[in-house]
């Protein structure tokens, strides 16, 4: 069985450095808020080009943070709207709403699955406070657009990048467009922890002073408390097993990019939807999603030939029982892809046979 995401390879190839990391971290026997977490932000703050990262549990956390922060600056407050995909993973709305603002969804694009920012500026009414832009799979938003409008609306832009390390648009990474940006590192993530874990990067300095002390109960000085926070922090071994990816993190990248070539190039079969990309460094491929009017059947031929895939996602937010008061809502782009998409293996230890394998499997469907 070629799997679908084989983590075990993957970090087996750094497996020396992460012993070698986690040694080190269990000999200082500082395993919060250390020099690693220090160090690892540090450089990750660099590799996206801005001023500020911040260490946190997990990705959801930090999209939350960002959102509880500017609540504490008064930039927002709830019931506020905040314009949103519908086409996205659940964790961006429940960041919305888990701050008591108001999620709008807006259609993609079919092409890119992403926001599309073209119908974006009819959803902006005197209530909106923020665009969250997300980089599904790995692929940017066209940042620019989006920016523009958030320039003429005084509106807030918050990057939901935890698909898309390493990305570039215009010359600037994925987390360095928007005011700020919240990153995940779930280990299946392109730049994947041992565990959980998350980052924000900003460039405002106030802003990442307050994600900072509301992330440590919000404290900045122990034991005293300036706002009601909550416990999300890095701890130190993740950050150490982070900065050891980081540095193989666009070696990585480009095998990714190798591969989903290769797919686009040579994948011959009319019926599936190939993903599209406007320029390579925009994609990172963190997910190689195709769709098709038959899904179901198409999925259990490549299991049956020995390929295992995944369905991301089955179900938008809009339809989820969580949101049920969205429930009666209708997206149809949004639907149809939910409906037909499929991420077919573009893990970066995929050999060449492998992929020439998924290939000739993927042609003859339905031949």
């Amino acid at each position: 069985m070629i799997k679908f995401l084989d983590l075990q390879k993957i970090n087996d190839q750094y497996r020396v450095e992460l012993v070698d990391a986690f040694e080190r971290v269990l000999r200082t026997g500082w395993f919060l808020l250390g020099d690693e977490t220090a160090r690892f932000e540090k450089e990750f703050a660099g590799y996206c080009g801005v001023k500020e990262a911040i260490g946190v549990a997990n990705g959801l956390d930090a999209l939350n943070l960002i959102f509880r922060a500017y609540i504490e600056l008064g930039v927002m407050q709830q019931g506020d709207e905040v314009i949103v995909p519908a086409n996205t993973y659940i964790a961006s709305v429940l960041a919305v709403s888990e701050n008591g603002l108001t999620p709008v969804f807006v259609e993609p694009e079919l092409e890119t699955y992403n926001i599309n920012p073209y119908i974006l500026e009819e959803y902006i009414t005197p209530n909106t406070r923020a665009i969250l832009a997300v980089h599904l799979y790995g692929n940017m938003v066209a940042m620019d657009a989006i920016c523009s409008l958030a320039e003429k609306y005084s509106l807030k832009v918050i990057e939901d990048s935890a698909q898309a390390h390493g990305a570039v648009f215009n010359g600037k990474k994925a987390g360095n467009w928007g005011d700020a940006s919240g990153f995940s590192f779930y280990p299946g993530k392109n730049l994947g922890a041992l565990g959980d874990g998350g980052a924000v990067t900003t460039n405002d300095a106030e802003l990442a002073k307050i994600i900072r002390s509301i992330a440590n109960y919000g404290s900045e000085i122990k034991y005293h408390n300036d706002y009601r926070g909550l416990n999300s922090r890095l701890d130190e071994i993740q950050a150490a097993f982070l900065g050891v990816k980081l540095k193989y993190l666009d070696y990585e990248i480009t095998k990714r990019r190798e591969i989903a070539l290769r797919y686009i190039k040579e994948i011959k079969n009319d019926h599936l939807s190939l993903p599209s990309f406007m320029e390579i460094e925009q994609h990172v491929w963190h997910l190689f999603v195709v769709r098709t009017q038959h899904r179901d059947s198409f999925q259990k031929y490549l299991t049956e030939n020995n390929i295992q895939t995944v369905i991301h996602y089955p179900i938008p937010p809009h339809k989820q029982q969580a949101y049920v008061d969205f429930n009666q809502m209708s997206f149809p782009i949004t639907e149809k892809i939910h409906n037909e998409v499929l991420s077919l293996p573009i893990s970066p230890i995929l050999t060449n046979e492998e992929v020439t394998t998924i290939i000739d499997v993927v042609n003859r469907y339905g031949k």
